[in-house]
């Protein structure tokens, strides 16, 4: 039953996800709060390993939450469930779309796609920050003094300079941030924040 559960609630999540993967977090965050697969926490490290290993996020945060639900029979379901349903849907969109590319109703559909697909990843941008910068604990109960991670909101800060105002590190590969990140939360002991 939990394998039948899986694929469907991924399938949901590859069917309604418009705008990529940052797109599916508020679907995976309904997720988490209707099944218990996995924590608010979990997702943002899910989210963080998803992004820095290769393939799509969502793709990869469905078979890590397939495989932490039900092992390998569960990481193949869940992918498959992400992905099956989304390139059939696509065939057959792409089939009868071609010959109507050009009809104003078509291009008014797309055209009226791209807030909605920049209004789910702002979305999953605020609840990715919020996640990560404020103490969640802290949040839930209501200690007001140990709201604000500080150290996260440091190193955030100090990302946001080095790649949008420093112009010798503004062209560096994302995996050199990756693993800056990486290293500084081993040495500044981010674990357990």
């Amino acid at each position: 039953m939990i394998l039948l559960q899986l694929f469907f609630e991924f399938a949901k999540v590859g069917l309604f996800t418009v705008g990529g993967g940052m797109a599916s977090v508020p679907f995976l965050v309904a997720m988490s709060d209707k099944t218990g697969w996995f924590t608010q926490a979990q997702l943002i490290d899910m989210i963080a390993i998803s992004e820095s290993t290769p393939g799509p996020l969502g793709i990869n945060m469905g078979t890590y939450v397939g495989f932490e639900t039900a092992g390998i029979p569960g990481a193949i379901v869940a992918t498959l469930g992400i992905t099956l349903p989304t390139a059939a849907l696509a065939i057959i969109v792409a089939t009868f779309l071609f010959g109507f590319k050009d009809n104003k109703y078509v291009q008014g559909a797309f055209y009226g796609l791209r807030p909605a697909s920049a209004g789910l990843i702002a979305a999953a941008g605020v609840s990715v920050a919020m996640l990560s910068l404020v103490n969640q604990a802290a949040l839930e109960a209501k200690e007001w003094a140990k709201l604000v991670d500080i150290k996260a909101i440091i190193l955030a800060a100090v990302l946001w300079v080095l790649t949008n105002k420093v112009k010798q590190t503004k062209k560096l590969h994302a995996i050199v941030f990756i693993a800056f990140s990486a290293v500084i939360g081993i040495i500044f002991g981010f674990a357990g924040v």
